[in-house]
């Protein structure tokens, strides 16, 4: 069944099996709206349970069917033996601070010495650099992961190389078929990984490798021989939930049990820079989902998009109430600009008269355009018209672009291709979102190409206007009873 709105959308029913519907009931002790909802979700008879009450136990694979995993713990495990100071170079946004900070907070615990660096979003840019690893390895540092970067940096890696220095990558980037020479690349979407865990953001993939490392130390007696307590992973769920709903990836499998079971650890504040800024935020119930991705995570992201970016791990990492409360001010601070900045940039914008709109990508471009909000724009430009969404910053004729993308069209390897293509200087990303470097001289190349990768996938933009619901329902029956039945089925 479908029908129209008054705005002259779409709405279709879904579907649901009423022999499902019966099971779930009989079998699980669960009502009607559940049942069908489980039912139209397609769960599994098997996978209910699991689904109602994901844990990590019933949904983590064994860490090692990713590829290079066993590689890089074996690595660490030497560093840690011969105490090998460790660097941790992390990406400035969500995901990525979350990333640094589980790695950072773990090898703390257990006594080893770690540095982390976050590059400067203005300055240098996206990802490993020469500068940056060169900052690492004066301090004496012989390994350096990258977390949320690193998969396609073949130069600073190449450096770093030549420098004596292993480099691991955990991330989760989309790669190319050549990777650069690291030591390991731990990345579920490696083209040769076959572990079906490629909806992990960088601190899920963290976490992962947390698993393997720790079960090897265990293993080794590293931490009987020398009297420290083995760390306990699951109170790094907090840290895992906030990059997993924050970098907007798919809440399914292992994601549902890490979601389900960090805003539990959250809820208990053990992490001082949460606790903190759950109070400068004025939460004071439990948190959910909507917390972590429209309050909590537009502050941590706020430091790397108008203000320092090192702030967002610095506050995840610290153990000082008084620099942690000036952190968590500061983001609060920074995201209120940050806000500023969004709304007068995307009102210019839309007042522009473009000549574009029947174009099947839309491509803008402007001079000194904030670079730390063009992401947003992006997106908030792709929602309004139904359409991909790239929006470049041109300064001395180079633009730094932001992209932002609909179901069926996959933005990133779009980006990989126009790189491969040298029409684009660098880039990268997911197959929602990507950025890159681009010389203005060759604007009109890219948009040549990319509408031509557009008209190839063959998508129906008036598709992509449809709207699904689960179920009718009467005002009367909109209460609290109705939300905590439904609520059983989140995240």
């Amino acid at each position: 069944m479908s029908s129209v709105s008054v705005l002259g959308k779409k709405w279709i029913l879904k579907e649901f099996n009423n022999e499902d519907v019966n099971f779930y009931k009989n079998q699980f002790f669960v009502d009607d709206i559940i049942a069908k909802l489980l039912s139209i979700r397609k769960i599994p008879r098997e996978d209910v349970m699991n689904y109602l009450e994901p844990t990590i136990k019933n949904s983590i694979p064994n860490p090692s069917v990713l590829v290079d995993m066993e590689k890089a713990t074996v690595r660490t495990l030497e560093c840690i033996i011969n105490k090998e100071p460790i660097g941790v170079f992390g990406d400035y946004d969500v995901d990525g601070a979350t990333a640094t900070a589980i790695l950072g907070r773990y090898f703390n615990s257990i006594n080893q010495k770690c540095e982390i660096y976050i590059p400067d979003r203005q300055t240098e840019g996206y990802g490993p650099s020469e500068i940056g690893f060169s900052k690492l390895i004066k301090k004496n540092i012989k390994l350096i992961f990258t977390v949320d970067c690193g998969t396609l940096s073949f130069d600073p890696i190449k450096f770093a190389k030549k420098k004596n220095v292993d480099v691991i990558v955990l991330d989760h980037h989309q790669s190319e078929v050549k990777l650069p020479n690291a030591h390991s690349v731990v990345n579920p979407n490696r083209l040769d990984d076959q572990s079906n865990l490629d909806y992990l953001c960088a601190a899920g993939v963290c976490f992962m490798f947390l698993v393997a490392l720790n079960k090897k130390l265990r293993q080794e007696g590293w931490f009987n021989k020398n009297s420290i307590k083995e760390p306990n992973l699951i109170d790094y769920l907090d840290l895992v939930s906030l990059g997993t709903v924050c970098d907007v990836v798919p809440l399914v499998g292992l994601n549902r049990a890490i979601v389900k079971q960090g805003l539990k650890i959250i809820k208990n504040k053990t992490n001082l820079g949460l606790k903190t800024l759950f109070e400068i935020c004025k939460i004071d119930i439990s948190p959910n989902t909507y917390h972590l991705g429209y309050v909590l995570g537009p502050r941590i992201n706020a430091g790397g998009r108008v203000g320092k970016c090192s702030h967002g791990a610095n506050l995840l990492l610290n153990n000082s109430a008084k620099e942690t409360f000036k952190i968590a001010v500061e983001l609060n601070n920074f995201n209120k600009e940050r806000q500023l900045l969004e709304s007068e940039l995307l009102s210019k914008i839309l007042n522009i008269n473009y000549n574009n709109s029947s174009d099947p990508v839309l491509i803008l471009h402007g001079e000194n355009w904030h670079e730390g909000v063009i992401g947003i724009i992006a997106s908030r430009i792709k929602d309004k018209f139904n359409k991909p969404t790239i929006i470049i910053s041109t300064k001395d004729n180079i633009g730094k672009g932001s992209a932002r993308s609909i179901y069926g069209f996959d933005i990133g390897s779009t980006i990989l291709s126009a790189v491969y293509e040298k029409i684009l200087i660098k880039g990268g990303g997911h197959k929602m979102a990507g950025g890159f470097t681009i010389d203005m001289s060759k604007i009109s190349r890219f948009k040549e190409f990319v509408f031509k990768r557009f008209k190839s996938v063959n998508i129906n933009l008036s598709l992509q206007r449809d709207y699904y619901f689960d179920s009718e329902i009467a005002p009367s029956a909109l209460n609290t009873n109705f939300f905590n039945k439904v609520y059983t089925l989140s995240p």
